[in-house]
């Protein structure tokens, strides 16, 4: 049998890895003491915990850091075994119309519930940001008329898209990016669990395809281990079909040192791999940052043109092409600039030795005015 963490979930045998729970539900923190990352705010909830008068609460931040986990997580606290008649929990990006908020959440706050003393129902509404903005003027008015009754708490990642009368009707916390040391402390006590074979450059290639996303790590680990049985770097960037940063490592290093034929070489192998423009260029703006050969001053050069080709990947350039430019602006950013300065007999269209019609005009009048003078 394979064990669990404190958390208290139940673990499947081993032999029926086909029937068993995603690592990710499988693992997920039951109280606020196992949540990972994100303390101050954590400790802020475990204020709310101990007091037992939960506020209508709006958490915002990227996705898997433990928004709504933390929510349920409080709210099994507050409500104990009165939580599965206590709770609603919504998806808004799936159920974002006004007939959810008059239908289901209405009848939900009208419902009468036996709740331990002091304590509100609660109703969860994750990916909230989703919600039509008719939506959110419906749910307004029923947090006013059910305030003595049931308790709102918003999840989503962008608070911007809250209509500001809910917003001030929250307390609002912000989560951030759980840090990498963090992920690694978690990955290790399930690679423990679980009896994973891996490597330590494994685990940090697992760290570097989540950026901070505690969620995804679980489900790349898992998602190696059981599609290739042990979790190294070339398994996990083939599993997460990912550009491996080796191959971006030495693109950029060609550009580095304005090898243009090298650097495009690169470019083609990578794209012949099958991998869309964006996570190209996101994964080059990744590996760019880390890399300590490249000086100051050229990273910077090298970020903002990263930057501009993301911007035009993401109006739906997203070519081969637009790529191959960038290139070309990486490699001359080391390049002498005195290669590029054009010799006075080379016209417009760059042709050495060969002078324009206009430039043979004015020569032939200067030779007839000379002839003239003597």
């Amino acid at each position: 049998m394979t064990q669990t963490m404190d958390s208290g979930s139940s673990a499947a045998p081993s032999g029926t890895m086909g029937y068993e729970l995603p690592w990710v539900e499988k693992y997920r923190p039951l109280n606020l003491d196992d949540v990972v990352g994100n303390k101050d705010t954590i400790d802020r909830l475990k204020v709310i915990q101990n007091d037992g008068n939960c506020p209508h609460l709006l958490i915002s931040g990227l996705p898997g850091i433990g928004k709504t986990t933390s929510v349920l997580c409080l709210a099994r606290a507050l409500l104990g075994d009165a939580y599965k008649e206590g709770v609603l929990e919504l998806n808004a990006s799936d159920e974002r119309g006004v007939d959810v908020v008059r239908n289901k959440i209405k009848t939900f706050a009208q419902k009468k519930v036996s709740l331990p003393a002091g304590r509100h129902k609660i109703v969860i509404l994750d990916e909230a940001d989703s919600m039509t903005p008719a939506a959110q003027q419906a749910l307004r008015r029923t947090m006013e008329i059910y305030s003595n009754t049931t308790r709102f708490c918003f999840a989503c990642n962008q608070s911007n898209k809250i209509i500001e009368p809910i917003q001030s009707r929250c307390a609002i916390l912000r989560y951030g990016k759980v840090k990498d040391e963090q992920i690694l402390k978690r990955l290790l006590e399930i690679c423990e669990m679980e009896k994973v074979e891996y490597t330590d450059e494994g685990l940090a290639a697992i760290i570097f395809t989540t950026e901070g996303d505690m969620r995804q790590a679980i489900n790349n680990l898992q998602s190696t281990w059981t599609g290739l049985g042990f979790v190294n770097p070339e398994n996990v960037f083939k599993v997460c079909d990912q550009p491996h940063p080796f191959l971006i490592r030495a693109l950029l290093t060609a550009c580095q040192e304005g090898d243009v034929d090298l650097a495009m070489d690169k470019l083609d192998e990578i794209w012949a791999k099958g991998y869309a423009a964006v996570d190209i260029v996101t994964t080059l703006f990744r590996v760019v940052k880390t890399m300590d050969r490249i000086p100051e001053a050229t990273k910077l050069e090298f970020i903002k043109e990263i930057g501009w080709t993301h911007m035009k990947i993401l109006e739906g350039v997203a070519t081969v092409v637009q790529l191959g430019g960038l290139i070309a602006r990486l490699c001359k950013l080391s390049i002498d600039p005195k290669q590029f300065q054009q010799d006075s007999s080379i016209d417009i269209k760059g042709k050495a030795g060969f002078r324009t019609e206009s430039q043979e005009g004015a020569n032939e009048s200067k030779r007839n005015n000379e002839r003239r003078g003597e």
